[in-house]
């Protein structure tokens, strides 16, 4: 059996599969809790005109995107664990895997420019559709499309989840990318190791045996010493 490191094909598929269960699980709570954000908060602050809004919105929209290249990487993780021989699938799971590690650390870093543009301004940016100028007095108000006294934790709250939830994409996307990887040599092993065994076999075949070399030669010798 081809081995490559600590593990055989029978222990990636295991490891595989609980890998894209994570993967699978992970996904889904980021996309969800993208789309409070964006449903909750964003969608009444977005404005093309301001830097810091624009940023926000297109950090939640990388967010999103980005645990659905996480789901889709699960998906395919769990389509391998099944079986591995496909190598169209392996070399999708290594794509898909790559991307989701490139784009969870590009959210990492987008969502953390966002939690300090916002603890510098103070919310400010988060509370630009609110008309009234104290936030305590008027904790709900027809001025504002939100609770306004509760928006700036709730935000920073869900950021910092997506947060720890990109971070842990970023591991087990990397995870899954070395175990692609190992799988694809492992591929390549087993048939390095197919084509020698054939060659050997194709070698034993034409080499003829010793036993039949030496009959031949005294063979040929009692005929020269009959004539």
């Amino acid at each position: 059996m081809c081995q490559v490191g600590h593990l055989n094909p029978g222990s990636h598929q295991r490891v595989l599969m609980k890998t894209g269960l994570i993967l699978l699980i992970i996904g889904h709570l980021n996309f969800i809790t993208g789309a409070l954000v964006h449903g909750t908060v964003l969608r009444f602050v977005v404005d093309p005109r301001d830097a810091i809004s624009l940023q926000y919105a297109i950090a939640n929209a990388a967010s999103v995107i980005s645990a659905l290249l996480t789901i889709s990487c699960g998906i395919a993780a769990l389509m391998l664990s099944r079986c591995l021989a496909p190598a169209a699938l392996k070399w999708a799971v290594f794509t898909l895997s790559a991307s989701s590690s490139l784009g969870c650390l590009s959210c990492l870093l987008g969502l953390a420019v966002s939690i300090g543009l916002t603890l510098g301004s103070q919310g400010r940016v988060l509370l630009a559709p609110c008309t009234f100028a104290n936030v305590v007095l008027t904790p709900v108000s027809r001025e504002c499309p939100f609770d306004p006294t509760r928006v700036y934790s709730s935000t920073l709250t869900l950021w910092a989840i997506s947060l720890l939830l990109d971070s842990m994409e970023i591991v087990f996307s990397i995870r899954c990318l070395l175990l692609t990887i190992d799988l694809l040599h492992i591929g390549c092993c087993c048939r390095r190791a197919h084509r020698r065994e054939v060659s050997l076999q194709a070698a034993a075949v034409e080499s003829p045996d010793p036993g039949q070399c030496l009959g031949l030669l005294r063979l040929d010798s009692v005929e020269t010493a009959q004539l």
